[in-house]
């Protein structure tokens, strides 16, 4: 079997998702931009293998994406990766990924770097300390013990508390996620912008 990358997506349900942007914009347009965020994450890594949807609540939104979807497990986020990470790899996978959908410019060779690595874990670093991938050929239950999610040492916390579960890990390329208003602007600014997003981000401005 091959690797598999699963996308972790809230279902887009104003005043639940992107709310740090609700402010300079309303709930329903940052609902619209995580529909586009999403939809543009899943086009994206599918240029890199196979690709899985799991989402928070049930929702008939990115049914065009035509990708196997399942609901997350109960818990912190630590919990819901690990029990999607550990069920793939139970089901023969040699590696699995957990991709987030707040990087919608992410470079697919980003991800590309994270399964070419040989390390039980490998993290694609994001700025705010956090990671937009973790890519495993191993989980442990107590991997992401004591991680303060959205917290600015995610990843730090990550990695320490992979090692102390024996686990090698590697670090990949660095991205930004698109959480604040200024997150927002330098989105705007990129030179080419996946097709959903670019349609968003002109609805902003019309």
């Amino acid at each position: 079997m091959p690797p598999v990358i699963i996308v972790f997506a809230k279902a887009p349900v104003p005043g639940r998702v992107k709310t740090r942007l609700v402010g300079s914009i309303t709930p329903e347009q940052a609902a619209a931009l995580h529909t586009a965020f999403v939809a543009d994450t899943l086009e994206n890594l599918a240029e890199c293998g196979e690709v899985e949807l799991h989402t928070d609540i049930p929702t008939d939104s990115w049914l065009e994406a035509a990708v196997p979807r399942a609901p997350q497990a109960a818990g912190d986020l630590g919990a819901r990766m690990f029990h999607a990470l550990r069920s793939a790899l139970r089901e023969g996978r040699p590696q699995a990924i957990v991709a987030g959908s707040d990087s919608p410019a992410l470079p697919a060779g980003h991800i590309g770097l994270l399964l070419e690595s040989n390390a039980d874990v490998a993290l694609g670093p994001t700025e705010d300390g956090g990671y937009y991938a973790i890519a495993c050929r191993r989980v442990d239950p107590r991997m992401f013990d004591g991680v303060e999610w959205s917290g600015p040492r995610a990843l730090a916390q990550t990695v320490e508390a992979a090692a102390r579960c024996g686990l090698s890990v590697a670090i990949g390329e660095m991205w930004y996620d698109v959480d604040e208003p200024r997150d927002l602007d330098r989105l705007a600014g990129e030179a080419r912008l996946p097709r959903h997003t670019a349609a968003a981000l002109a609805s902003l401005r019309s």
